[in-house]
């Protein structure tokens, strides 16, 4: 995702503080309570608070005072933003990541669930709904771009394609006979395929180019019919069969048919900095008193 607000370090830093001096736990001893011990000597949580806030807490509090303008932004422009669109963002998030199981995997790692990613999505795509109004792209802008970059503007042939994946030849001729008899491909898919990511969703990769998949899988793929199955194909991954769901060929840009994505594109590379400018001359207009800077002077 193209984030005009980055949720990494901040959100972490954040995340840090909210979790090791507010949600931390410990024992007591007196009025202190009690983090970590060495050879016997506490650590309080007072010790750890004080190191926290001096290494972070000026982020920290900026962070927080960035959330509190952009979201009274949003609630007096009333940005509203629709269920269906946070949705297709959260399937290109998966997208990127190539497999649920991926994606799930990464989110683990990083410590958000989907509702993190969910909000995170929304906050970004009203902020975006804020200041998009204030870019300006212009025609010589629109035409430069595709002079300079109208190779990489032309489709290329691809192919949307779904397999069910086992790992011995017998499991696969099964499979290819249940087909044969009529049996819904999406539902053997699901009962037999070993591929995990894929699985669930009726083995569907969605669409790609060549040079993305192994070459027996490729060769097979790109010689099917639209709507026909191939027998199984033998992979260093086991045994595929693939069904060809539909099919791009390859097409040359032009400048009119490629206006809306250079836009698009130009708008995506403009958008953090006008981005900058706003925020900055809102800070400008809110009653900002920061005491922890303050402190420190």
């Amino acid at each position: 995702m193209n984030k005009l607000r980055s949720k990494g370090n901040k959100y972490i830093i954040l995340t840090i503080i909210m979790a090791l001096v507010l949600g931390v736990t410990g024992c007591t001893s007196g009025d202190k309570e009690i983090v970590a011990k060495v050879n016997g000597q506490a650590i309080t949580k007072d010790e750890l608070y004080d190191v926290m806030v001096e290494q972070y807490g000026a982020q920290a509090v900026e962070y927080l005072i960035s959330e509190k303008i952009i979201k009274s932004e949003i609630e007096k422009e009333n940005v509203k933003i629709d269920d269906a669109e946070v949705e297709a963002e959260v399937n290109k998030v998966k997208e990127y990541y190539g497999s649920e199981e991926s994606f799930n995997q990464a989110m683990g790692e990083y410590g958000f669930n989907i509702e993190d990613i969910k909000n995170d999505i929304i906050m970004n795509m009203q902020i975006k709904k804020l200041v998009e109004s204030k870019v300006t792209i212009t025609d010589e802008e629109i035409n430069n771009y595709f002079k300079e970059n109208k190779e990489t503007l032309n489709q290329e042939e691809q192919v949307k394609a779904s397999h069910i994946l086992v790992e011995k030849e017998e499991e696969a001729k099964e499979v290819e006979e249940k087909i044969s008899a009529g049996e819904d491909f999406a539902k053997l898919a699901k009962e037999y395929s070993i591929d995990e990511g894929t699985k669930e969703q009726g083995g569907e990769l969605g669409y790609f180019g060549k040079g993305q998949m192994v070459k027996e899988f490729e060769d097979s793929v790109f010689a099917l019919k639209v709507g026909e199955i191939s027998k199984p194909v033998k992979s260093k991954f086991g045994y595929h069969i693939i069904k060809l769901e539909d099919k791009k060929e390859a097409k040359e840009a032009t400048l009119e048919g490629s206006k809306e994505e250079i836009k698009d594109i130009l708008l995506e590379e403009k958008l953090p900095q006008v981005y900058q400018d706003w925020y900055g001359e809102k800070y400008e207009e809110y009653n900002i008193e920061n005491y922890l800077t303050e402190k420190g002077k």
